[in-house]
Protein backbone atom coordinates (compact mmCIF):
# COMPACT_ATOMS: atom_id res chain seq x y z
CA UNK A 1 0.00 0.00 0.00
CA UNK A 2 0.87 3.28 -0.74
CA UNK A 3 0.80 6.54 1.41
CA UNK A 4 0.19 10.37 -0.32
CA UNK A 5 1.18 13.22 0.80
CA UNK A 6 2.31 16.79 -0.71
CA UNK A 7 4.96 19.01 -1.17
CA UNK A 8 5.68 22.49 -1.91
CA UNK A 9 8.39 24.64 -2.51
CA UNK A 10 5.91 27.73 -1.48
CA UNK A 11 7.09 29.72 -5.01
CA UNK A 12 5.92 32.47 -6.27
CA UNK A 13 2.83 32.56 -8.49
CA UNK A 14 2.62 36.52 -9.31
CA UNK A 15 0.74 37.21 -6.55
CA UNK A 16 1.25 39.20 -3.72
CA UNK A 17 2.55 37.60 -1.15
CA UNK A 18 -0.46 38.03 1.84
CA UNK A 19 -2.53 36.17 -1.30
CA UNK A 20 -0.43 33.75 -2.38
CA UNK A 21 -0.11 32.56 1.53
CA UNK A 22 -3.76 32.46 2.00
CA UNK A 23 -4.20 30.49 -1.07
CA UNK A 24 -1.97 28.00 0.17
CA UNK A 25 -3.48 27.98 3.52
CA UNK A 26 -6.75 26.99 1.77
CA UNK A 27 -5.07 24.28 -0.15
CA UNK A 28 -3.79 22.60 2.72
CA UNK A 29 -7.16 22.58 4.42
CA UNK A 30 -8.57 20.86 0.97
CA UNK A 31 -5.32 18.09 1.79
CA UNK A 32 -6.81 17.49 5.22
CA UNK A 33 -10.33 16.91 3.76
CA UNK A 34 -9.24 14.63 1.09
CA UNK A 35 -7.11 12.83 3.48
CA UNK A 36 -3.82 13.13 2.64
CA UNK A 37 -1.26 12.35 5.15
CA UNK A 38 1.66 14.91 5.31
CA UNK A 39 2.14 18.00 3.89
CA UNK A 40 5.87 19.47 3.49
CA UNK A 41 7.44 22.43 2.30
CA UNK A 42 10.98 23.80 1.86
CA UNK A 43 12.80 26.36 3.26
CA UNK A 44 14.77 28.85 1.23
CA UNK A 45 15.84 32.39 1.13
CA UNK A 46 16.66 35.31 -1.15
CA UNK A 47 14.79 33.71 -4.24
CA UNK A 48 11.39 32.76 -5.99
CA UNK A 49 11.77 29.63 -5.27
CA UNK A 50 10.73 29.72 -1.79
CA UNK A 51 8.31 32.30 -0.59
CA UNK A 52 8.26 30.91 3.31
CA UNK A 53 11.99 31.25 4.39
CA UNK A 54 10.22 31.10 8.15
CA UNK A 55 8.74 27.45 8.07
CA UNK A 56 7.51 27.38 11.28
CA UNK A 57 5.14 30.52 11.29
CA UNK A 58 3.35 29.19 7.97
CA UNK A 59 3.45 25.68 10.21
CA UNK A 60 1.93 27.32 12.94
CA UNK A 61 -1.02 29.12 10.66
CA UNK A 62 -1.80 25.37 9.18
CA UNK A 63 -2.19 23.60 11.88
CA UNK A 64 -5.10 25.89 13.02
CA UNK A 65 -6.53 25.30 9.61
CA UNK A 66 -6.47 21.40 9.95
CA UNK A 67 -7.32 19.11 12.03
CA UNK A 68 -5.39 14.92 10.92
CA UNK A 69 -2.92 16.46 8.48
CA UNK A 70 0.63 15.90 9.72
CA UNK A 71 2.77 19.13 8.36
CA UNK A 72 6.29 20.29 8.45
CA UNK A 73 9.20 21.40 7.00
CA UNK A 74 11.40 19.47 4.99
CA UNK A 75 14.02 20.63 5.85
CA UNK A 76 14.99 22.90 8.64
CA UNK A 77 18.13 24.43 7.20
CA UNK A 78 19.70 23.95 10.59
CA UNK A 79 22.73 25.98 10.02
CA UNK A 80 20.57 29.08 9.95
CA UNK A 81 19.32 28.80 12.78
CA UNK A 82 20.40 29.03 16.90
CA UNK A 83 19.69 25.08 17.27
CA UNK A 84 18.24 25.75 20.42
CA UNK A 85 15.58 28.31 19.34
CA UNK A 86 14.43 25.54 16.65
CA UNK A 87 13.77 22.93 19.86
CA UNK A 88 11.48 25.66 21.16
CA UNK A 89 9.48 25.98 18.75
CA UNK A 90 9.67 22.47 17.68
CA UNK A 91 8.10 22.20 21.10
CA UNK A 92 5.57 24.92 20.68
CA UNK A 93 4.46 23.42 17.21
CA UNK A 94 3.78 19.68 18.26
CA UNK A 95 1.86 21.23 21.09
CA UNK A 96 -0.36 23.40 19.15
CA UNK A 97 -0.81 20.50 16.81
CA UNK A 98 -1.50 18.04 19.25
CA UNK A 99 1.27 15.78 17.71
CA UNK A 100 1.24 16.13 14.68
CA UNK A 101 4.47 17.92 13.38
CA UNK A 102 7.23 16.22 11.06
CA UNK A 103 10.56 17.22 12.18
CA UNK A 104 12.74 17.67 9.09
CA UNK A 105 16.50 18.67 8.95
CA UNK A 106 19.34 19.32 6.61
CA UNK A 107 21.90 21.78 5.65
CA UNK A 108 20.19 22.36 3.37
CA UNK A 109 20.99 21.93 -0.93
CA UNK A 110 21.17 25.41 -1.89
CA UNK A 111 24.62 26.54 -0.79
CA UNK A 112 24.21 29.77 -2.77
CA UNK A 113 21.67 30.75 -0.55
CA UNK A 114 24.05 29.90 2.51
CA UNK A 115 26.12 32.56 1.01
CA UNK A 116 23.94 35.12 0.82
CA UNK A 117 22.98 34.44 4.11
CA UNK A 118 26.43 34.94 5.39
CA UNK A 119 27.32 31.77 6.60
CA UNK A 120 30.27 29.71 4.98
CA UNK A 121 28.94 26.80 2.79
CA UNK A 122 32.14 24.99 3.48
CA UNK A 123 31.26 24.67 7.22
CA UNK A 124 27.33 24.13 6.46
CA UNK A 125 27.69 20.33 7.11
CA UNK A 126 29.74 20.77 10.14
CA UNK A 127 27.27 23.12 11.55
CA UNK A 128 24.28 20.93 10.61
CA UNK A 129 25.55 17.98 12.43
CA UNK A 130 26.66 20.32 15.24
CA UNK A 131 23.07 21.84 16.04
CA UNK A 132 21.01 18.31 15.18
CA UNK A 133 23.33 17.07 17.75
CA UNK A 134 22.15 19.83 19.84
CA UNK A 135 18.71 19.49 19.51
CA UNK A 136 18.79 15.87 20.27
CA UNK A 137 20.32 16.22 23.36
CA UNK A 138 17.48 18.55 24.51
CA UNK A 139 14.89 16.32 23.29
CA UNK A 140 16.49 14.07 26.34
CA UNK A 141 18.36 16.32 29.58
CA UNK A 142 16.82 18.40 32.08
CA UNK A 143 19.89 20.40 31.65
CA UNK A 144 22.09 21.13 28.62
CA UNK A 145 25.23 21.55 28.48
CA UNK A 146 27.39 21.38 25.26
CA UNK A 147 30.71 22.60 24.36
CA UNK A 148 31.02 22.11 20.19
CA UNK A 149 33.13 23.84 17.56
CA UNK A 150 29.94 26.18 16.48
CA UNK A 151 27.87 26.14 19.65
CA UNK A 152 28.36 26.22 23.43
CA UNK A 153 25.47 26.05 25.63
CA UNK A 154 25.65 25.91 30.13
CA UNK A 155 23.36 24.97 32.51
CA UNK A 156 20.50 25.44 29.80
CA UNK A 157 17.41 24.42 31.61
CA UNK A 158 14.81 22.70 29.43
CA UNK A 159 11.34 23.85 30.18
CA UNK A 160 9.86 21.89 27.66
CA UNK A 161 9.15 18.90 25.96
CA UNK A 162 7.42 17.93 22.61
CA UNK A 163 4.08 15.75 22.54
CA UNK A 164 5.54 13.00 20.42
CA UNK A 165 8.48 11.48 22.85
CA UNK A 166 11.25 11.73 22.47
CA UNK A 167 10.71 14.11 19.35
CA UNK A 168 8.68 14.10 16.49
CA UNK A 169 9.69 11.80 13.38
CA UNK A 170 12.67 12.85 11.90
CA UNK A 171 12.63 13.49 8.29
CA UNK A 172 15.91 13.47 6.39
CA UNK A 173 16.14 14.37 2.23
CA UNK A 174 18.05 11.03 1.26
CA UNK A 175 20.92 11.94 -1.62
CA UNK A 176 21.65 8.25 -2.17
CA UNK A 177 21.65 4.88 -0.15
CA UNK A 178 24.65 5.82 2.49
CA UNK A 179 22.09 7.78 3.68
CA UNK A 180 20.44 4.37 5.21
CA UNK A 181 23.47 3.78 7.59
CA UNK A 182 22.53 6.27 9.56
CA UNK A 183 18.72 6.79 9.12
CA UNK A 184 17.65 2.88 9.57
CA UNK A 185 19.01 2.27 13.20
CA UNK A 186 17.25 5.87 14.31
CA UNK A 187 14.04 4.96 12.29
CA UNK A 188 14.17 8.27 10.05
CA UNK A 189 11.90 8.75 7.41
CA UNK A 190 13.88 9.40 3.98
CA UNK A 191 12.90 11.00 1.32
CA UNK A 192 14.49 11.33 -2.36
CA UNK A 193 14.25 12.98 -5.84
CA UNK A 194 15.65 12.02 -9.34
CA UNK A 195 15.55 8.67 -10.64
CA UNK A 196 13.50 6.37 -9.59
CA UNK A 197 16.19 3.70 -9.73
CA UNK A 198 18.27 5.65 -7.20
CA UNK A 199 14.79 5.71 -4.83
CA UNK A 200 15.30 1.70 -5.30
CA UNK A 201 18.42 1.80 -4.19
CA UNK A 202 17.70 3.61 -1.33
CA UNK A 203 14.66 1.47 -0.44
CA UNK A 204 16.31 -1.45 -0.99
CA UNK A 205 18.88 -1.08 1.14
CA UNK A 206 16.50 0.51 4.12
CA UNK A 207 14.49 -2.72 4.03
CA UNK A 208 17.53 -4.85 4.42
CA UNK A 209 19.24 -2.83 7.31
CA UNK A 210 15.74 -2.89 8.61
CA UNK A 211 15.22 -6.28 8.96
CA UNK A 212 18.92 -7.10 10.24
CA UNK A 213 18.28 -5.00 13.14
CA UNK A 214 15.64 -7.69 14.00
CA UNK A 215 12.39 -4.94 13.55
CA UNK A 216 9.33 -5.75 11.58
CA UNK A 217 8.30 -4.81 8.21
CA UNK A 218 5.37 -3.63 9.64
CA UNK A 219 6.73 -0.82 11.17
CA UNK A 220 9.50 0.52 8.98
CA UNK A 221 9.41 4.38 8.46
CA UNK A 222 8.60 6.23 5.22
CA UNK A 223 10.50 6.18 2.32
CA UNK A 224 9.07 8.25 0.16
CA UNK A 225 9.91 10.11 -3.36
CA UNK A 226 8.89 13.93 -4.91
CA UNK A 227 7.15 13.72 -8.25
CA UNK A 228 5.73 17.06 -9.93
CA UNK A 229 1.44 16.21 -10.60
CA UNK A 230 -1.03 17.26 -11.96
CA UNK A 231 -4.56 16.12 -12.83
CA UNK A 232 -7.41 17.27 -15.05
CA UNK A 233 -10.36 15.73 -16.76
CA UNK A 234 -8.03 14.99 -20.00
CA UNK A 235 -4.15 14.31 -20.31
CA UNK A 236 -4.41 17.47 -22.72
CA UNK A 237 -5.97 19.57 -19.91
CA UNK A 238 -3.31 18.66 -17.44
CA UNK A 239 -0.34 19.18 -19.66
CA UNK A 240 -1.65 22.84 -20.79
CA UNK A 241 -1.91 23.47 -17.11
CA UNK A 242 1.72 22.12 -16.62
CA UNK A 243 3.62 23.51 -19.38
CA UNK A 244 3.72 26.85 -18.73
CA UNK A 245 3.42 26.43 -14.84
CA UNK A 246 6.37 24.73 -14.62
CA UNK A 247 8.55 26.76 -17.28
CA UNK A 248 8.12 29.73 -13.98
CA UNK A 249 8.98 27.33 -11.48
CA UNK A 250 12.30 25.92 -13.30
CA UNK A 251 13.60 29.59 -13.90
CA UNK A 252 12.92 30.21 -9.92
CA UNK A 253 14.73 27.53 -9.04
CA UNK A 254 17.42 27.85 -11.35
CA UNK A 255 17.80 31.75 -10.66
CA UNK A 256 20.32 32.25 -7.83
CA UNK A 257 22.84 29.89 -9.38
CA UNK A 258 22.61 31.92 -12.82
CA UNK A 259 23.16 34.61 -10.65
CA UNK A 260 25.85 33.20 -9.26
CA UNK A 261 27.42 32.50 -12.34
CA UNK A 262 27.46 28.86 -11.11
CA UNK A 263 26.21 25.75 -13.31
CA UNK A 264 22.34 24.39 -12.22
CA UNK A 265 23.41 21.06 -10.00
CA UNK A 266 20.16 19.71 -10.85
CA UNK A 267 19.21 20.01 -14.53
CA UNK A 268 19.09 16.10 -14.98
CA UNK A 269 16.11 16.18 -12.18
CA UNK A 270 15.15 19.11 -13.13
CA UNK A 271 15.09 19.34 -17.46
CA UNK A 272 14.34 23.08 -18.64
CA UNK A 273 10.75 21.61 -19.88
CA UNK A 274 7.89 20.25 -18.66
CA UNK A 275 7.85 17.44 -21.77
CA UNK A 276 11.54 16.76 -21.28
CA UNK A 277 10.36 16.12 -16.68
CA UNK A 278 7.91 14.13 -18.24
CA UNK A 279 10.18 12.34 -20.52
CA UNK A 280 12.15 11.28 -17.96
CA UNK A 281 9.75 9.82 -15.36
CA UNK A 282 10.21 13.12 -12.85
CA UNK A 283 6.71 14.01 -13.52
CA UNK A 284 2.86 13.37 -15.24
CA UNK A 285 0.02 15.49 -15.98
CA UNK A 286 -2.78 13.53 -17.11
CA UNK A 287 -5.91 12.24 -16.60
CA UNK A 288 -6.73 10.22 -13.47
CA UNK A 289 -6.20 6.87 -15.43
CA UNK A 290 -2.86 8.24 -16.40
CA UNK A 291 -2.14 9.13 -13.84
CA UNK A 292 -2.72 5.79 -12.10
CA UNK A 293 -1.45 4.04 -14.21
CA UNK A 294 2.46 6.76 -13.81
CA UNK A 295 1.96 5.66 -10.01
CA UNK A 296 1.46 2.06 -10.39
CA UNK A 297 4.78 2.16 -12.40
CA UNK A 298 6.35 4.72 -10.33
CA UNK A 299 5.87 2.70 -7.42
CA UNK A 300 7.39 -0.97 -8.84
CA UNK A 301 10.91 0.95 -10.08
CA UNK A 302 11.17 3.07 -6.78
CA UNK A 303 10.19 0.56 -4.05
CA UNK A 304 8.45 3.29 -2.01
CA UNK A 305 5.83 3.75 0.37
CA UNK A 306 5.35 6.98 0.33
CA UNK A 307 4.88 9.74 -2.59
CA UNK A 308 5.35 13.41 -2.32
CA UNK A 309 3.19 15.15 -5.07
CA UNK A 310 4.67 18.47 -6.02
CA UNK A 311 0.57 19.22 -6.79
CA UNK A 312 1.10 23.62 -6.96
CA UNK A 313 4.17 25.05 -8.67
CA UNK A 314 4.90 28.55 -10.61
CA UNK A 315 1.66 29.80 -12.28
CA UNK A 316 -1.00 27.76 -11.60
CA UNK A 317 -3.65 29.02 -10.34
CA UNK A 318 -5.95 28.01 -6.97
CA UNK A 319 -8.72 26.68 -8.98
CA UNK A 320 -6.30 24.41 -11.13
CA UNK A 321 -4.28 23.10 -8.12
CA UNK A 322 -7.10 22.34 -6.10
CA UNK A 323 -9.20 20.86 -8.47
CA UNK A 324 -5.86 19.01 -9.30
CA UNK A 325 -5.77 17.88 -5.92
CA UNK A 326 -9.05 16.44 -5.30
CA UNK A 327 -9.25 14.50 -8.78
CA UNK A 328 -5.66 13.00 -7.55
CA UNK A 329 -7.47 12.26 -3.92
CA UNK A 330 -10.95 11.20 -5.07
CA UNK A 331 -9.85 9.12 -8.20
CA UNK A 332 -6.13 8.17 -8.00
CA UNK A 333 -5.07 7.55 -4.32
CA UNK A 334 -8.08 5.38 -3.95
CA UNK A 335 -6.24 2.58 -6.04
CA UNK A 336 -3.23 2.39 -3.52
CA UNK A 337 -4.54 2.87 -0.14
CA UNK A 338 -8.26 2.80 -0.74
CA UNK A 339 -9.23 1.89 2.61
CA UNK A 340 -7.24 4.71 4.40
CA UNK A 341 -9.20 7.47 2.13
CA UNK A 342 -12.49 6.30 2.60
CA UNK A 343 -11.52 5.95 6.67
CA UNK A 344 -10.52 9.80 6.01
CA UNK A 345 -13.47 11.08 4.00
CA UNK A 346 -16.18 9.32 6.21
CA UNK A 347 -14.42 10.93 9.42
CA UNK A 348 -14.99 14.15 7.88
CA UNK A 349 -18.22 13.42 7.09
CA UNK A 350 -19.08 12.42 10.71
CA UNK A 351 -17.79 15.41 12.01
CA UNK A 352 -19.49 17.94 9.66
Amino acid sequence: MLTFGVFDHLDSDGSPLGEMLEKRLKLVEIMDREGFYGFHMAEHHATPLGWVPSPSVFVSAAFQRTKRLRIGPLVYVLPMYHPLRVYEEVCMLDHMSNGRLMFGVGRGAALVEHQRYGIDSAHAPAMYHEAFAVIMKACEADVLNFEGKYYAFKDYLVQNRPVQRPHPPIWYGAPNADAVGWAAPNSVNVVSLGPAARAKAITERYRKEWGELGRSAADIPMMGITRHIVVAATDKDAKDIARPAYAVWREAIEMLWARSGIAFPLTQVYPKTWDELEAIGHGVAGSPSTVRDYIRTLHADSGVNYVLAQMMFGTMSFEQSSSSMKLFAQEVMPAFAAREAAQRRLADQTSA
